[in-house]
């Protein structure tokens, strides 16, 4: 798609023209942006890995939020704890 390099809010503005959310496990990110200027709903998955074998178990209530989640909204899935 050719994104490569871009960043923070300009990252969100082009996948909101693209995808209804943006997934992402940087758990600072509904702090750092204003999702209220943003067309793309936003998901963090709060594991305490970023790796594959964490994130596994998160994908059921990811899928389940997916289906619920509007625009200019964010919604955390998992726990450190997890």
């Amino acid at each position: 798609m050719g994104w490569a390099g871009v960043k923070n809010g300009k990252l969100l503005a082009l996948a909101g023209i693209h995808f209804d959310a943006f997934v992402t496990v940087d758990k600072n990110m509904p702090f750092q942006q204003n999702l209220a200027t943003l067309a793309v709903a936003l998901v963090v998955l709060d594991s305490f890995s970023n790796e594959l074998q964490a994130l596994l178990p998160l994908l059921p209530e990811l899928e389940r939020v997916l289906g619920a989640l509007k625009p200019k909204t964010f919604a955390i899935i998992g726990s450190a704890s997890s």
